[in-house]
């Protein structure tokens, strides 16, 4: 069963989960992309309603303070789009009452992204999906938004065959508390203090973790199987083989991917670039010679999905290697969100 309901031009906007880092996010971005809202309504728990935060203002919506509501199923009375980041649990709970008012979920959790009749979506991918939606629509995981952006440039060329993804993940994908662990460790270090670990399994500071989210009965964890079934559902393509190894890094901000593609035909290492400098939500910055790549330090709060370091890949007949960095905060979730909301106007 697909959405029959019309979309107005100058929808109702709830955002769930407004205080919190992605939904302050998703608030920076309807701004920045003056997403064409009659009403911006920020959602939260009970012990932030009644806080006022503060909003540079889209469509009809002025610059100003916006007053916080409690997240209730009546909550979405009026709403036309209700875009979360409150968590799976809070997603799975409000569901039925988004979608019985007629709204539709954007939803950044992974409450949703492997249902059949939710599609995961990237716009510069498959917006196509978005036809078939019954009322909710899942963002993907941050890591594999990044890497599918760069893998749809390359896959007109020819069809990918293989896939192995070794990501570099910052604190701040771990939330506010795991941003802060890393200054605080940091300090702790510096100054030769004792520290423990809380939001992360070990040390962040000075160290890398190649563990994030809960181990699988497979030893690998489950961030790594996002990856692999998130691209083949995003990309249409069942059968492709992906390996994904996912670590932390004690970076604030913006993700980065060593990634290795395998073609069935031969991709050069120049029309690869070519096809990245051609390609929606890409920046090519490939000058290794001039130290011109991509850093993850330098590129928080961007739009794109930045490319660099493209080089065959020699261990296999059709392989092409690349470097990418997002902000996993903008792109990696609320901007991708936004950018969804934008499919579905009329």
């Amino acid at each position: 069963m697909t959405w029959e309901k019309k979309m107005p031009a100058r929808p109702v906007v709830a955002v769930g989960g407004a205080t919190g880092a992605v939904g302050q996010e998703f608030m920076r971005v309807l701004h920045d992309l003056d997403f064409p809202a009659s009403r911006v309504i920020p959602l939260a728990s009970a012990r932030s309603a009644g806080k006022k935060i503060p909003f540079d203002g889209c469509g009809d919506v002025p610059a100003g303070e916006l007053e916080v509501r409690e997240m209730t199923p009546d909550a979405f009375e009026g709403v036309d789009i209700a875009m979360f980041s409150a968590g799976a649990s809070v997603s799975k709970q409000m569901r039925e009452a988004v979608v019985g008012h007629g709204a539709v979920m954007i939803d950044n959790s992974s409450a949703f992204r492997m249902e059949d009749d939710v599609p995961l979506v990237v716009p510069e991918v498959n917006p196509d999906d978005l036809a078939w939606h019954s009322g909710v629509i899942a963002n993907p995981n941050c890591s594999t938004i990044q890497m599918v952006v760069a893998l749809h440039a390359l896959e007109h060329m020819a069809p990918l065959k293989r896939v192995v993804v070794s990501t570099y993940q910052a604190a701040s994908g771990a939330g506010a508390a795991a941003m802060q662990e890393l200054y605080d460790q940091t300090r702790a270090y510096l100054d030769g203090e004792p520290f423990e670990p809380h939001a992360f399994s070990d040390q962040i500071a000075f160290n890398v973790i190649p563990h994030i989210d809960v181990f699988l009965d497979d030893d690998s964890t489950k961030e790594e199987w996002k990856m692999v079934v998130e691209t083949k559902k995003i990309m249409h393509h069942p059968d492709l083989g992906v390996a994904a190894n996912c670590a932390r890094v004690p970076v604030l901000r913006c993700h980065a991917e060593y990634v290795n593609a395998e073609f069935t035909a031969p991709i050069t290492p120049d029309q690869a670039r070519a096809a990245f400098e051609s390609a929606q939500g890409i920046t090519l910055n490939d000058d290794p010679a001039h130290n011109g790549y991509p850093m993850p330090g330098l590129l928080a709060g961007c739009n794109d999905v930045y490319v660099g370091r493209v080089r065959a890949d020699a261990s296999v007949d059709h392989g092409v290697s690349f470097w990418c960095v997002e902000d996993q905060i903008r792109k990696g979730a609320a901007l991708n969100a936004v950018q969804i909301a934008q499919l579905l106007l009329p």
